[in-house]
């Protein structure tokens, strides 16, 4: 009896503290540990909790009472703090200004902090002066093989070749540059056959701090396969050599995981077909529509408002220019997303862009 009673309570004492440990990676599924928050006020003391209404992450299933919080450290620079799902430098961020006035944001470094993973984020206004502003992040990594029918693969790396990847069908990623601040990334298996499918974001990574922005050249099928073409450009929008993160995702939301979430949509304005998917409704069903001034587009993602949700831009096409988010999204149940690109003046101008957008459920 009293063998059968420390038994018990040994496993007690087990359960206890499996309950209050960070949760472990899952050994193959998408994605082991993330988190994405809205950062609406850039000027908050540590450690301010973020809007609540629009954050989610891995933790929630084992600390459903913590929440993501940020801290502002100088002009343009914040730090979010994604709790009890610390993981170093592993897996990839993005970030996305939110504002109608130009401004760029990087990731400076991703790292743990006790038990939590920090993103160090820097803004700057058109010029490249370092300027407070709202943006959008996420941090996620992964493991595992997937099996075919999804996929999520990224990159880290581009001045420092390829620092960390990661592909759901097990293969690796090449990276080859092209010239100054212009790289190739091969994504072997993730697409569908000679069709362009899925949703690319690029985010730069800048670890002095300087003004950098990285976006979508163009991307193109290779049967299966999917190539990517990064350009990179200073605050004088110039080519220059500097890293980035990047991820696809095919059938996934943007944090790479899967039922849940099962609201979820992406949208390339300059293709159609399977760029343009709803979880919910499918293929095409999500619009996009202009507004003035010119430069500035409304991007419908119908029944995807659910719960706490978020959204990511990347710009796609020639030269420096850029685009980003306007002040956040609301709930109706469809999610109307409002999108404004720039020239390197800081000028709304037309482009072309890469949306992606996902609830917590």
């Amino acid at each position: 009896m009293r063998f059968r009673r420390a038994v018990a309570v040994a496993l007690a004492a087990l359960s206890a503290a499996v309950g209050l440990a960070p949760p472990a990676p899952a050994a193959a599924a998408t994605a082991d540990r993330w988190g994405f928050a809205y950062v609406g006020d850039p000027t908050v003391p540590a450690w301010t909790t973020l809007d609540t209404t629009r954050q989610w992450g891995s933790w929630k299933s084992a600390f459903p009472a913590s929440w993501a919080q940020g801290a502002k450290l100088a002009p343009g620079r914040f730090l979010v703090r994604f709790p009890q799902v610390g993981a170093g430098s592993r897996g990839v961020p993005h970030v996305t200004p939110v504002n109608r006035i130009g401004h760029y944001c990087e990731v400076v470094r991703w790292y743990q902090s006790g038990t939590d993973e920090i993103v160090d984020v820097q803004c700057h206004k058109p010029g490249g002066t370092r300027d407070d502003s709202p943006f959008t992040v996420l941090w996620t990594t992964s493991s595992g093989v997937l099996p075919a029918g999804t996929a999520h693969a990224y990159l880290q790396g581009g001045l420092s070749g390829v620092v960390e990847s990661y592909n759901s069908t097990g293969a690796g990623i090449s990276l080859a540059p092209f010239g100054v601040g212009q790289w190739s990334v091969k994504l072997p298996g993730v697409g569908l056959a000679g069709v362009l499918a899925g949703n690319v974001q690029v985010t730069a990574i800048q670890p002095n701090a300087g003004p950098r922005r990285c976006k979508v050249y163009r991307w193109a099928p290779a049967g299966t396969d999917v190539v990517v073409y990064v350009s990179c450009f200073d605050q004088a929008g110039a080519p220059v050599d500097t890293d980035f993160a990047l991820s696809y995702h095919r059938g996934r939301s943007v944090i790479g995981s899967l039922a849940p979430p099962k609201y979820f949509g992406h949208l390339a304005s300059a293709a159609g077909g399977p760029t343009n998917d709803n979880s919910i409704l499918g293929v095409g069903a999500n619009a996009i529509a202009p507004l003035a001034p010119a430069g500035r587009y409304l991007v419908t993602f119908k029944q995807l408002g659910q719960k706490e949700t978020h959204a990511q831009v990347t710009a796609q096409g020639a030269g420096s220019h850029y685009c980003h988010l306007t002040p956040p999204w609301s709930y109706a149940p469809d999610a109307p997303v409002d999108v404004i690109c720039f020239d390197n003046a800081g000028a709304p101008t037309p482009h072309d862009v890469l949306v992606a957008f996902t609830s917590r459920i």
